[in-house]
């Protein structure tokens, strides 16, 4: 918790300040002598013992300094829910994603994954399709229509390359197409360690490392200056396997069966070739979280937690109202207190 006006707690020196002009005012008061004939008439006269007759002037202290509190705007780094949150899905398409490790091969897990999450999303969420490989592009700018997403993840194809770095960037562009509050990649943002999360989220899927262009850590840095969360997922399994991709899984001109392994490495098998140490990373610097999935289930399990994950959005919270209420309350308590105790009591005894 922080406080959006500080200075406003110097109220709180009238705390003090009150409680010596009362003890002061108690020593010098004279005290009227009675002459009575009885402790117990007395006792009955008081109407409780000394203790529980501070208990009011201790309210009120206490309503004084919580009302101090309030005065200086007491704030909280708070998780809201988000209604908004627009999902960027970047799905790597080098021709790794054509090992067999994964039945029947990664690409066709992949796509069977991200139609479920498309399905999945509530009616009018907003999702939009970015595929890398050797370069990145928008496949689908953000849009509510389910049909134009599934018919774009029917018609992947593979191609050389991973371009992890360059995916991030077109990422926050296709965003920054939508959100105003999200710069461009072209527009300079200084780098804060409080920039607040945005209603906003990429999620990348990759099955290898960055081969080419940008480097995914300088891409983070972007996100992270813009509040907008990345979320990680290395996809497949450390086995051998045969590379077997159909010629409609493979990009015009890039040859009949098979491929190349992950990463720009070349060969007909493969097995794991995800930077789990930097895709950690890039989630780590966005505020984003990083998921291993080795299989199709695994795969579709993450896909499906992830709105939980995204979902809110941070934000600073007033909380003075609270502490305003807090400190009625206490003061509403003290007075009526006080004024029960000093309501007119019959002494026993009398007629």
């Amino acid at each position: 918790m922080s406080f959006a006006a500080p200075w406003m707690a110097l109220i709180g020196l009238v705390v003090p300040l009150l409680l010596g002009i009362v003890w002061v005012a108690a020593r010098r008061r004279r005290r009227a002598v009675v002459h009575v004939s009885s402790v117990g008439l007395v006792r009955s006269a008081v109407g409780g013992t000394a203790w529980r007759r501070r208990i009011p002037a201790v309210l009120l202290v206490l309503a004084l300094v919580v009302a101090t509190v309030a005065a200086a705007r007491p704030r909280a780094w708070l998780a809201v829910p988000s209604n908004s949150t627009r999902i960027l899905l970047a799905v790597d398409l080098s021709s790794s994603m054509c090992i067999t490790d994964v039945p029947p091969n990664r690409l066709v897990a992949a796509q069977e994954a991200a139609t479920q999450f498309i399905d999945d999303q509530p009616s009018g969420t907003t999702i939009g399709l970015v595929t890398f490989a050797g370069s990145a592009g928008v496949l689908v700018p953000p849009t509510t229509d389910k049909s134009v997403l599934r018919d774009a993840v029917a018609a992947f194809t593979t191609s050389r390359g991973t371009a992890i770095g360059q995916a991030i960037l077109v990422a926050l562009d296709a965003i920054a197409e939508v959100d105003p509050s999200v710069p461009p990649t072209g527009v300079a943002v200084q780098a804060a360690d409080d920039v607040p999360l945005v209603a906003d989220a990429i999620v990348l899927l990759t099955d290898g490392s960055n081969s080419q262009g940008v480097d995914p850590l300088t891409a983070a840095e972007q996100a992270a200056a813009r509040g907008v969360p990345v979320f990680t997922i290395g996809f497949g399994t450390e086995e051998a396997a045969p590379s077997v991709c159909d010629v409609s899984q493979l990009e015009a001109g890039s040859g009949g069966y098979g491929g190349s392994g992950g990463g720009g490495r070349p060969g007909g098998a493969g097995g794991q070739t995800i930077d789990e140490a930097v895709l950690q990373e890039v989630a780590d610097m966005t505020q984003g979280q990083y998921f291993r999935a080795e299989d199709a289930d695994q795969l579709q399990a993450v896909l499906a937690d992830l709105p939980s994950s995204f979902a809110t959005v941070h934000k600073w919270a007033d909380l003075a109202a609270w502490f305003a209420a807090a400190a009625g309350l206490l003061a509403a308590a003290g007075v009526g207190l006080a004024l029960w105790q000093d309501r007119p009591r019959r002494i026993r005894g009398a007629p």
